[in-house]
């Protein structure tokens, strides 16, 4: 796979975006959390993966713990082509699975909307209440 057709790979998950940071590195996240660098200058890809898939893969030739992350299971492979192009989509995948389960869940904003309304309602009947029970007590 070429860093194109893992952009486009990347960005076919549902809610993924991409947002390009520290210089040269294209992150695909997951409502904020990265599941995948891509690091452009010298292509080469980091992904999470099981404890277990992370210890067979760090046996290989061009794959090693990835810098700053590699202990919480985060591989870093140097060459694009160290593995074939199935092998890479399904590691991805699974990378985006796992931190998708741990993303924070958003919000639907009319939820939210409702939620607000339905707040201001109550304040303002309490307030209403409130009003009408200090004018019986003043008269």
């Amino acid at each position: 796979m070429n860093v194109e057709e893992i952009r486009e790979y990347c960005l076919a998950f549902p809610e993924a975006t991409e947002k390009l940071q520290w210089g040269d590195d294209l992150c695909f996240k997951i409502r904020a959390k990265i599941f995948a660098i891509v690091s452009l200058d010298n292509p080469r890809i980091c992904f999470k993966c099981t404890p277990e898939t992370f210890a067979d893969l760090i046996e290989q030739e061009d794959i090693h713990p990835a810098p700053y992350v590699g202990r919480y299971n985060w591989v870093m492979l140097d060459r694009l082509e160290c593995l074939r192009q199935d092998e890479l989509r399904d590691l991805i995948r699974q990378s985006y699975e796992m931190v998708a389960a741990k993303a924070p869940k958003s919000k639907p904003k009319r939820a939210h909307a409702a939620k607000k309304k339905a707040r201001k309602k109550i304040i303002k009947s309490r307030t209403k209440a409130s009003k009408s029970r200090s004018a019986g007590q003043s008269t």
